[in-house]
């Protein structure tokens, strides 16, 4: 097992979908940052040696990542609602917010507009 930012992580799996897997780290920042510490792209993390594991730690503890990325989404959202724009009105009321069509199939994103809290769906 591989320790990276306090996950556990098997020694099988690729270092692109351990850093994948964290909340704010997509294919294009995981792939430059693999390509800082010179890691292949088809790399396992129980070939990487122990020193850049470190350091890869050392990366992602700088960057905004997790609990931090996911509050900076809801203060972007909060104060669109605050404001009263169309969009804040949009989330508040659980309706698709980029102008997708409401007519038919807005279930996906009346369940993405909403966050889970205790077992039960609520709007933001």
């Amino acid at each position: 097992m591989v320790l990276i930012m306090g996950v556990n992580f098997h020694e099988k799996k690729l270092v692109k979908k351990a850093l994948e897997s964290f909340y704010g780290l997509g294919p294009q920042l995981s792939a430059r940052i693999m390509a800082k510490y010179t890691i292949h792209p088809l790399a396992r993390l129980g070939t990487v040696p122990p020193k850049t594991i470190t350091a890869l730690t050392t990366e992602l503890s700088t960057m905004t990542i997790e609990n931090d990325a996911r509050r900076i989404v809801q203060d972007n959202i909060k104060r669109l609602r605050d404001m009263g724009t169309y969009r804040g009105r949009r989330h508040a009321m659980g309706l698709p917010v980029r102008g997708q069509r409401t007519r038919t199939q807005i279930e996906t994103a009346r369940k993405l507009n909403c966050l889970e809290r205790g077992g039960t769906y609520s709007k933001i």
